[in-house]
């Protein structure tokens, strides 16, 4: 039995189907990198609420949902969040939680006691209860920049 030359196969290997997907639409992450890690012009509410718009601009720009969402910690961003769930198929992957895991990831604590969250919209009760178990102090969300108070834990 004669061995088939590698130009008469028809059906492509695993190898080259999978360097095909990885540069595809079907990956977004790897296309889109995250966005500048910058300040506001103006660290005050204003400022990170613009972020926090900001965040939901690129999140809408890679495909995703419209949520953004920053963290702030002694008039500084410390973490950013634009809404991932549709790039990671990952149905957590909120604005919300985004930002809160990137703020620990870079203060290096799961203890985020002293910051404020800025949100585009009211956070859904995941999201509020993972701010809650973070210490996250106080959240601000919306166009009119409402002070929604400290997390709660909300139970069924």
């Amino acid at each position: 039995m004669s061995a088939r030359p590698k130009s008469a196969r028809l059906i492509p290997s695993r190898r080259a189907l999978l360097a095909g997907l990885a540069t595809a639409s079907l990956f977004p992450r790897a296309v889109m990198a995250q966005p500048a890690y910058r300040q506001p012009a103006t660290p005050d509410p204003a400022g990170f609420m613009a972020m926090a718009d900001d965040m939901l601009s690129y999140a809408i720009k890679a495909g995703d949902r419209p949520y953004g969402a920053v963290v702030v910690k002694d008039g500084r961003i410390v973490g950013w969040g634009p809404s991932r769930v549709v790039l990671d198929t990952d149905p957590t992957a909120h604005a919300e939680m985004i930002a809160l895991r990137d703020a620990a990831k870079r203060l290096g604590t799961q203890n985020l006691s002293g910051c404020t969250m800025y949100t585009t919209t009211h956070p859904c009760p995941m999201c509020e209860a993972g701010a809650y178990w973070a210490g996250i102090d106080r959240f601000v969300h919306g166009t009119g920049r409402t002070d929604g108070g400290a997390p709660l834990l909300r139970r069924c």
